[in-house]
């Protein structure tokens, strides 16, 4: 008598395969909340430490840095319009959406480098000071990520011009927008640590 044979499921090792993405994806996100969690803390210890130079108060235009804040809390929130119009497969509001997102995430970063350039122009570089040294490299690193996902977008947005929807497609938008709602959140914390309490 034969023993039975069980058939092999052939989208077991795909499933397994986006798992084990997925997880992957959410180890660097918290490898990244520890990236940040010690710029903040690097802050905290320098913020005081101006040498007889400009702190927050005489630096920070508050009304700037609010409209930062905006685009891109908008554009998290239009990320997020553009992902489930994906998942409906509305391509064209998908584009819409994320075109959305990436005017607004663009204007957020021109803001910072308008900042940053207007600070060097003063003589207020990030060697000025241990504050400014420790503002430079947290608000820098923040930026630096805000750079790297509109790059990520524009190359997403042309592969799916390319490929379709297909369900890897989506779960790489999945992961994308993960990842830009992780820097809005950053975003928060750095608004209220660094603009909201330094300004005072």
């Amino acid at each position: 008598m034969s023993a039975e044979v069980t058939p092999k499921n052939p989208s077991r090792p795909e499933v397994d395969m986006e798992s084990k993405t997925m997880t992957g994806f959410w180890v660097y996100l918290m490898t990244d909340c520890v990236l940040f969690a010690a710029l903040f803390a690097v802050y905290a210890v320098l913020h005081n430490n101006t040498f007889g130079g400009p702190g927050g108060p005489q630096l920070f235009d508050l009304p700037s840095v609010l409209a930062e804040t905006l685009c891109l809390l908008t554009s998290s929130f239009t990320c997020g319009l553009g992902v489930l119009a994906a998942y409906k497969q509305a391509k064209n509001q998908m584009y819409a959406w994320f075109a959305v997102t990436f005017l607004l995430g663009a204007t957020f970063l021109w803001l910072e480098i308008t900042e940053f350039a207007r600070f060097a122009h003063m003589g207020d570089g990030p060697s000025r000071s241990g504050f400014l040294s420790g503002f430079f490299t947290l608000v820098g690193t923040h930026g630096l990520h805000i750079t790297i996902g509109l790059t990520w977008l524009v190359l997403m947005m042309i592969q799916i011009m390319r490929k379709g929807l297909g369900e890897n497609q989506l779960r790489r938008l999945t992961m994308f927008s993960l990842f830009w709602h992780f820097l809005d959140l950053i975003w928060i914390f750095i608004f209220t640590i660094v603009y909201m309490m330094g300004a005072s």
